[in-house]
């Protein structure tokens, strides 16, 4: 009985070790691709979107709320871009994001750079730190969306 949680430690050491390859696997077929890579921005949108009441002042301010959703934002703002890659054209994403690939990566840097402003101003604890850096972040979601996603 004593070798049970032994086995069961490993066994989830040996699970968890797979998840950064998970992260660049291989998809399937484009379509697979396509369906995560919308996965993971629709749920990044649900996120960026559960503080916008606080920004407008329509929300109480609750630092460690806010602070716990940018933790999760930052981790899914790693996800969609693996599922970018040749031969993953599709879905809502306009063919300009593989002919314009260098475009498309200063776009995601800019998003990049302007998600760890968002992070240092929840960390901070300072609203108007966290506003402006909030609208840094909408700005570079907007400017990759104007340029790379068909419009509906």
């Amino acid at each position: 009985m004593k070798q049970f949680p032994m086995l069961a430690l490993a066994a989830c050491i040996s699970v968890t070790s797979l998840w950064p390859a998970a992260a660049h696997a291989q998809f399937a077929k484009p379509a697979d691709a396509i369906k995560y890579r919308q996965s993971a921005l629709a749920l990044m949108g649900s996120h960026f979107g559960r503080m916008q009441p606080v920004i407008k002042g329509q929300a109480p301010y609750d630092a460690e709320q806010i602070k716990a959703n940018v933790q999760i934002l930052n981790t899914l703002a790693a996800l969609p871009w693996a599922a970018f890659g040749p031969g993953t054209e599709g879905g809502d994403a306009r063919p300009e994001v593989w002919s314009d690939a260098a475009g498309f990566e200063q776009k995601r840097e800019r998003f990049a750079q302007s998600m760890t402003k968002l992070t240092a101003a929840a960390d901070s604890g300072d609203l108007d730190k966290l506003r402006a850096a909030f609208g840094d972040v909408g700005a570079s979601c907007k400017a990759c969306h104007d340029s790379y996603r068909k419009k509906k």
